[in-house]
């Protein structure tokens, strides 16, 4: 049982991120270039090397002082795929060391360093606060439920893998949104330790599209995010 339930949990995107990973799963980036030189408008470019220099310091700190035995070398680098849309998202090499990747059109997007720390802050928060395991955790308990009512209805070997495959989605699915305002609040904390403006960079979340609330939604609504932003840096 505990080796299927495994094997469903392939088809669950373990990844901390606005959106996750292109492919899923916790691999690097093999086509992304060192954040020092992505390759984008020079002005964007230059304001993105500005921000990892100064905020990247300040994330490490904030992992050591919150974290026991966990890798706190953060490795950001600019997924230079063609096509990818804006995005940032944080995984894990083979090594168990934290990627912050930022796509091109993201960069490029961004209309001040205030928004590029903000994210950065976000996605290093994700580690952090140990968003891929706390997911890869509720898939396991989600898949193990599944199974097991499948099992007990009487379900062949199919049905119970399918019943496994759609468990682990919806564990790792579950508590989605409080990650995302986890992030979003020590996010806050690690931008605005840096120099930088919070409320300034979560300005973004007025551009996106809004998810709403829906059920087993990955992301809450715009304004909550903007709310969480607004309240944690009052307490600064």
């Amino acid at each position: 049982m505990i080796a299927r339930v495994l094997s469903a949990l392939g088809l669950v995107a373990v990844v901390a991120a606005c959106e996750p990973v292109p492919g899923g799963g916790t691999a690097s980036t093999p086509t992304a270039t060192p954040a020092a030189t992505p390759q984008t408008a020079r002005g964007a470019a230059r304001s993105f090397a500005r921000v990892v220099q100064t905020v990247e310091p300040v994330a490490e700190r904030e992992c050591r002082a919150r974290t026991q035995n966990v890798n706190c070398d953060f490795n950001i680098v600019v997924d230079d795929r063609p096509g990818q849309p804006a995005n940032a998202y944080q995984t894990l090499d083979r090594q168990g060391r934290p990627i912050i990747a930022f796509t091109l059109g993201l960069i490029d997007d961004a209309r001040n360093a205030d928004e590029l720390a903000f994210v950065l802050g976000h996605e290093a928060a994700h580690h952090i606060a140990g968003h891929i395991g706390r997911q890869q955790q509720n898939a396991v308990a989600g898949a193990v439920i599944f199974a097991g009512l499948a099992t007990l209805s009487g379900g062949d070997a199919s049905a119970v893998r399918t019943a496994q495959r759609l468990g682990a989605q919806v564990g790792a699915r579950s508590y989605s949104k409080e990650f995302e305002l986890e992030a979003d609040a020590l996010g806050t904390i690690i931008t605005s330790r840096a120099g930088y403006n919070p409320l300034r960079g979560a300005e973004f979340f007025t551009r996106i599209p809004d998810p709403g609330d829906k059920f087993l939604g990955t992301h809450p609504p715009n304004r909550d995010r903007i709310d969480i932003v607004r309240r944690t840096a009052a307490g600064l």
